[in-house]
């Protein structure tokens, strides 16, 4: 009978074998991982060559840029303040522009009441001349008329005993005779 703490042979191959096998696993990872350490040092060294091959033709670049700014700001100050002074200049003006359309808004409101005025004024009285020479010409025009008419009238009844001066007598007679 076998210890209960000791290994029998055929467990012992096992954990033999299963050993190896890590081992085997381990050397596979570490292989691996060093595969991959010397692919990162190449991909690093490339990108260390790509980033100083990118600086130095950016470097120039950015200088020019930089020197530009520099030269141009300046430049740039005195536009902003001629640009602010054109502002305030323009909004002066646009100030000015408004009070003076005011001015003559109100100047061309009084013209055009005083104007309508006058028409009214003017028509107004265009019609109190024609209702007083309507009334200047018919007066008269009636009174002729009727004074003519009594002429007229006068006249026919002059006439009509001028003619039936000796005649009223028998026309009495005959409307007795008819009855009336």
């Amino acid at each position: 009978m076998q210890d209960p703490d000791s290994l029998s042979s055929g467990n012992s191959k096992l954990l033999m074998f299963f050993v190896g096998m890590v081992a085997v696993a381990m050397t596979g990872q570490a292989i691996a991982l060093i595969v991959m350490a010397i692919g990162a040092a190449k991909a690093r060294k490339r990108g260390l060559e790509i980033a100083e091959e990118v600086r130095a033709k950016a470097m120039p670049i950015f200088h020019d840029a930089h020197e530009m700014i520099r030269d141009m700001s300046p430049k740039i100050k005195v536009i902003t303040e001629n640009f602010v002074e054109t502002s305030h200049v323009v909004r002066a003006k646009a100030q000015e522009f408004d009070v003076t359309a005011a001015d003559v808004n109100a100047k061309t409101r009084a013209q055009v009441a005083r104007v309508d005025g006058i028409v009214t004024s003017a028509l107004n009285t265009t019609a109190e001349i024609s209702e007083a020479i309507q009334r200047g010409i018919k007066i008269p025009v009636r009174e002729v008329s009727g004074l003519l008419n009594g002429l007229k009238a006068g006249l026919d009844v002059l006439v009509g005993r001028a003619k039936g001066f000796g005649s009223e007598r028998t026309s009495a007679r005959r409307d007795v005779d008819q009855g009336w």
